[in-house]
């Protein structure tokens, strides 16, 4: 009787430090999110709603942005309407005035619609890398630039989505909830929808997409739509926001506020106030 009982009591044992293992790995499927907030900024595009109203509406932006207690800011892509010294001059004192920190990510105005070695050299030595990745708050956030995917570029587009697959599998690894930033949106309405001047390739498309669903990809913001396009692909979120230089719908100008916590992501939008108090020659 007695070694019945202790059997029963080694078994009883064993059953719950399997349970608490169970548990644990579940619960550690990526790791506990502190929570912050950060601000999605689309195609401040210097030039394209007009060169002095576009300074004006980036700068009333960026006082605005200064007045919300964020984390940090994400510029999408289409920095300047047109690639020149002087206008990432411009771009790049606006942004200075920012009283947080600033990621970019690179947009077909910045590198050309297809790409090559000047382009992008010109870029990575004015503005810096165009893909990359950082943390914040045990979430990870992967930069990618979406003209390496809607074009091939000999030597580049290759080594980019080699490092973005690499990137993704390393957060996975290590328990990280991922956002992905880019500039152009992987579609506008279906997943399945034919290729056009606002989404990726198809084929990339479903690759980048099954990427997401096996490396804990929570959202995919982008740029590059100059309108609100919102869509979610099995739970995850996929958001280009409004633009500052210029909208293509009616939607005004402004930014989205995004807050993150350990169970939930939501967006608002910001409406950029009237800039006829900016000089824009300031």
């Amino acid at each position: 009787m007695h070694s019945k009982l202790k059997s029963s009591a080694s078994s009883l044992k064993l059953c719950i430090v399997i349970t608490s293992l169970l548990l644990n790995f579940m619960s550690c499927t990526t790791k506990d999110t502190e929570s912050f907030s950060f601000v999605q900024l689309c195609d401040t595009q210097l030039g394209m709603g007009g060169y002095k109203h576009d300074i004006a509406t980036f700068k009333q932006a960026v006082s605005q942005i200064n007045e919300l207690n964020t984390d940090f800011v994400v510029i999408y892509g289409d920095l300047v309407n047109d690639a020149a010294d002087s206008t990432y001059i411009e771009f790049k004192n606006i942004m200075k005035g920012l009283k947080t920190t600033c990621y970019v990510a690179a947009g077909n105005h910045d590198v050309g619609n297809i790409p090559n070695d000047s382009t992008l050299r010109f870029y990575r030595n004015t503005i810096g890398k165009d893909y990359y990745d950082f943390k914040h708050k045990n979430n990870a956030f992967v930069v990618i630039n979406t003209q390496l995917l809607k074009v091939d570029v000999e030597n580049e587009s290759k080594k980019h989505y080699n490092w973005f697959k690499n990137t993704l599998k390393t957060q996975k690894e290590e328990q990280h909830a991922v956002f992905v930033i880019g500039h152009y949106p992987l579609f506008t309405e279906s997943p399945n929808e034919e290729e056009h001047y606002f989404n990726l390739p198809v084929d990339k498309r479903k690759e980048i997409l099954e990427l997401f669903k096996n490396n804990n990809v929570s959202a995919y913001l982008s740029g590059h739509t100059h309108k609100l396009t919102i869509n979610n692909f099995e739970g995850i979120q996929l958001v280009s926001g409004e633009a500052t230089s210029k909208n293509l719908d009616d939607r005004p100008l402004g930014f989205r506020q995004w807050e993150v916590s350990k169970d939930t992501i939501t967006h608002t939008f910001v409406n950029l106030k009237s800039t006829d108090h900016l000089d824009p020659l300031k």
